[in-house]
């Protein structure tokens, strides 16, 4: 009995100084391992934050572009008809959303969910004031009716879209 109490005696300390290292070194471990995450968190900031800012920037650019007063005033001509410009104006805008698709893997869905629906908002303004008219009618009629309802809305969806990736970004910095 007495050489088990004897063999206890150096077992169980010796258990606990093990039990103790091995905490030591787990927590230590694990602070290693955190702060190379932070550091890898940080490098990839570094590199995608330019890149975010890039892609906000050219999505405020597609809607300043979309815009009716800065997409009629670009691609209007005054020999078009009705059925022409209604043609340019969509082609333009899905053109320009097709360019800047792959922008929104570096926005948030909500953004990039306003940014849609102002396009389709557009294209929808677009497509309702062309079906009052005559498709060979002039252009010009076309043009004064996108504006006269672009200002008769009451919620621009363009402008809501530009201030929501504004605020956006300044929640960023």
């Amino acid at each position: 009995m007495e050489p088990i109490w004897d063999l206890s005696k150096i077992i169980i300390p010796a258990g606990i100084v093990l039990y103790a290292m091995f905490l030591v070194v787990k927590t230590m471990m694990q602070k290693q391992n955190e702060a190379k995450i932070i550091e890898m968190k940080s490098k990839n900031k570094e590199i995608v934050l330019p890149i975010r800012l890039q892609a906000y920037e050219r999505m405020t650019l597609f809607l300043e572009r979309i815009s009716p007063d800065q997409i009629i005033k670009r691609v209007s001509k005054g020999e078009m008809n009705v059925a022409e410009l209604q043609f340019v104006l969509l082609n333009d805008i899905r053109e320009e959303f097709n360019h800047n698709l792959s922008q929104q893997v570096y926005m948030s869905d909500e953004s990039w969910k306003i940014i849609k629906n102002a396009k389709e908002e557009l294209i929808m303004l677009i497509n309702q004031s062309a079906k009052e008219l005559d498709p060979e009618a002039k252009s010009i009629e076309l043009v004064k009716i996108i504006y006269s309802q672009s200002l008769d809305k009451r919620i621009d969806s363009i402008e809501y879209g530009l201030t929501f990736l504004k605020n956006e970004i300044q929640q960023e910095f």
